[in-house]
């Protein structure tokens, strides 16, 4: 946009000039009296008239006043001789009136050409902006077909190792591409083959560009960043295009890196959907399988990408010769979210009683994102709340708030819900509390987050990466809970329970079919993993096992909820004077932390206190049952009667 503003200014400068002087010239011409014949005629006779002056039509001259007030007066040329001979001869004669003839001036020829010019011009002017919109850099008509990969060259600012917190393991991965891209000569000289392309999976959210940028940056080398669905467009062979065009810019910068976000959007997997392939899609990657490994050579060209999708990607594409290298980028482990936090916190004024070690071990699950959105989630509710420096409570409320929502506090909760939803997180927390290996409790609280009417928070004690069948089994009573714990005290139920009971027959689904955690049904995967099917490619297919066998799927599934359902209420029946003080508390409350928890069951399990009465908003809402009940129940006999 600079540049075309930049080009206009030089052309229309210069017109802007000649239109001023032109300006000025015309309002500097004296300003000359004009007369009519009748009025012409009456000062020669009068013998007013000094000179006068012929060029054609037009008659100039001069009167015998004071200021010598110059005129002008029109009249035909075909009445020059009458006027002359009636008017002008005696007065000429007499020497009274001096007269002149003078031919017409004429127009310089340039001057009658600047119109011209000026509209040309201005044609020209446009001409070359539609030119520069269509053909330009940022030209989106002809230039529909060029790659839109953005070239970031190493400028002092850019990226290294060091930057990324975390990730050893897949950094000396990527050390060898560095030291390829610094050092090609060594690999060359004795024969070795550096890989072609490095596939980085894992989920959103835990550095896979960023650590590409980092690879960039540290082999200083030019480096090419562009998303997979640039390249697909509604034109055909538009995306091809871009391809070519792509690598083509990468040999003129080689060595370099070429970095694809989201290949997936381009790299599924080619004769999915009803009818086959060959569309624009299907075009594209194959363009991109000729260019990473092809007839042509592309040496000194490293292809980047990045995925959390890598079960669609096409088997071409991940052969040896393409993408030789996978690294997987999982969640970080406690020592790499401290390490991250450090960074994140760095240029941020926290509180003497933040340990980032705590926050580490209690935000398992969380991607570098999350943790840099948790640090700034943290910042932003120190600023509202006027603080100068972070404490510790602001970071757990931001954790919360991350993982759930935040609080609504101006939320109209009616008692019965209020009541309810006590009881549910009491449940979820104390049938937590007496399983041997669950998580502790952090935080149980009744306030409104997101879409959750309450909401009990736990602190894993490590990392897991493997559940055993009794953890499982745990997990599945911990999650029912809360639906024990309403019918218990209650005797109704709610439809608060249906994320848990979701939650649940997944769990339960996967240890049957995926873990072959049944004992009726052996160490067998039935089907496959939950993941995208390819419409046309999948379709019709049957199902990997009979119909007994689903029936016995189906059977052991509703058998581990069943009794992980009983061992709930029966833990709650045992210990529903513990279900009544922690529910009163909540209603009092409404927010609970891990210490005030802790005492509260210490106290119960100790016997220091007596046993707790339901608190009067449990009494307040049976009695409203119990008259919409009996309401109930007149009305249908009411109907029965009518009958």
């Amino acid at each position: 946009m600079k540049k075309v503003l930049k080009s206009l200014l030089i052309y229309l400068v210069p017109l802007v000039i000649i239109a001023y002087l032109l300006t000025v010239f015309n309002q500097n011409v004296t300003e000359v009296k004009e007369v009519t014949v009748d009025e012409l005629v009456q000062n020669i006779s009068n013998s007013e008239v000094k000179n006068l002056t012929v060029q054609g039509d037009k008659w100039k001259g001069t009167l015998k006043d004071a200021e010598n007030t110059e005129f002008t007066t029109y009249l035909p040329s075909e009445l020059k001789e009458y006027f002359y001979a009636n008017y002008l001869k005696e007065p000429i004669e007499t020497g009274q009136l001096k007269y002149t003839e003078e031919a017409i001036p004429q127009t310089p020829w340039y001057i009658e050409l600047l119109p011209t010019l000026i509209i040309f011009a201005g044609l020209g002017v446009l001409w070359y902006v539609f030119m520069s919109k269509t053909q330009g850099s940022n030209g989106k008509v002809m230039n529909f077909g060029k790659s839109k990969a953005k070239l970031n060259k190493e400028n002092g600012v850019a990226v290294s190792f060091a930057d990324v917190a975390g990730l050893k393991e897949e950094k000396e991965e990527l050390e060898e591409i560095v030291d390829f891209l610094k050092n090609p000569k060594k690999y060359i000289e004795i024969g070795a083959r550096i890989p072609k392309g490095v596939l980085m999976v894992g989920p959103p959210g835990t550095g896979k560009t960023y650590l590409s940028r980092a690879v960039a940056g540290e082999a200083k080398v030019p480096f090419f960043s562009i998303s997979g669905s640039d390249f697909v467009e509604m034109f055909v062979g538009v995306g091809a295009s871009r391809v070519r065009d792509l690598f083509e810019q990468a040999k003129k910068n080689s060595p370099c890196i070429i970095f694809i976000d989201e290949i997936d959007a381009v790299g599924r997997k080619r004769g999915a959907g009803l009818g086959g392939g060959h569309d624009e899609r299907e075009q594209t990657l194959n363009q991109l399988l000729v260019e990473m490994d092809g007839f042509g050579k592309n040496e000194g060209i490293i292809v980047m990408a990045a995925t959390n999708r890598p079960d669609i990607l096409d088997p071409a594409i991940l052969r040896p010769g393409r993408f030789d290298r996978q690294i997987f980028i999982g969640l970080p482990d406690v020592r790499e979210r401290e390490a991250i936090l450090e960074v994140h916190t760095k240029n941020k004024k926290l509180d003497e009683d933040v340990e980032l070690k705590d926050i580490a071990k209690t935000t398992t699950g969380f991607t570098p994102a999350d943790l840099e959105n948790l640090c700034n989630e943290a910042a932003l509710l120190a600023a509202r709340n006027n603080l100068k420096t972070i404490p510790k409570w602001i970071f757990d409320e931001a954790a919360i708030k991350v993982v759930a929502g935040p609080e609504k506090k101006s939320a109209v909760v009616i008692e019965k819900e209020r009541v309810l939803t006590a009881y549910h997180e009491s449940g979820h927390a104390i049938v937590s509390r007496l399983l041997p290996d669950q998580d502790p409790v952090h935080m149980i609280t009744i306030v409104p987050r997101g879409r959750a009417g309450g909401f009990t928070a736990y602190i894993p004690q490590e990392d897991r990466r493997y559940m055993t069948r009794n953890g499982m089994k745990h997990q599945l009573v911990s999650l029912l809970g809360g639906r024990a714990a309403e019918a218990v005290v209650l005797d109704d139920i709610s439809t608060g329970a249906s994320n848990d009971i979701e939650r649940a027959t997944k769990i339960a689904r996967a240890m049957v079919t995926k873990y072959g955690m049944s004992k009726k049904l052996g160490p067998i995967m039935y089907g496959s993993d939950d993941e995208e099917v390819f419409v046309g490619k999948d379709f019709g297919h049957m199902k990997n096992y009979s119909e007994e066998v689903a029936s016995d799927i189906d059977s052991e599934i509703r058998h581990l909820i069943e009794q992980a359902y009983q061992t709930a209420l029966k833990l709650l029946e045992d210990n529903v004077g513990l279900l009544h003080k922690l529910a009163k508390l909540l209603l009092e409350k409404e927010t609970i932390d891990s210490k005030e928890f802790e005492t509260l069951y210490t106290a119960y399990a100790h016997g220091e206190e007596p046993t707790a009465e339901p608190p009067e908003e449990l009494e307040e809402v049976k009695k409203i049952d119990e008259i919409i009940e009996e309401t109930i129940d007149m009305e249908q006999e009411k109907e029965r009667g009518e009958e």
